[in-house]
């Protein structure tokens, strides 16, 4: 198992969440040029080689502070977009 992403510590969880932003503090539905990314995404295996990641799961553990949606294409091979501001009206 291989995994990529983003991790924001709330220092205070009975309070209001934190105000930290994850990647650009841009949601990942707001894609290129605004959510950070990643692309093209590889792993080494038994031989050393570069080879295509495949069966990516994406998953968020709080979607309203923070996202991510993941694809693939031709020129990207696989990727993802995440982020998020942190606290908001739907992330008190």
């Amino acid at each position: 198992m291989v995994q990529f992403g983003g991790e924001v510590v709330n220092s205070n969880p009975s309070g209001p969440h934190t105000a930290t932003q994850m990647g650009s503090g841009h949601f990942a539905s707001e894609g290129f040029g605004k959510a950070s990314y990643f692309r093209n995404l590889q792993v080494v295996d038994s031989d050393n080689s570069l080879v295509p990641s495949s069966g990516l799961r994406v998953l968020a553990d709080h979607p309203n502070c923070y996202n991510i949606q993941g694809g693939i294409n031709s020129v990207w091979e696989n990727y993802f977009y995440y982020g998020g501001p942190g606290q908001n009206d739907k992330c008190p």
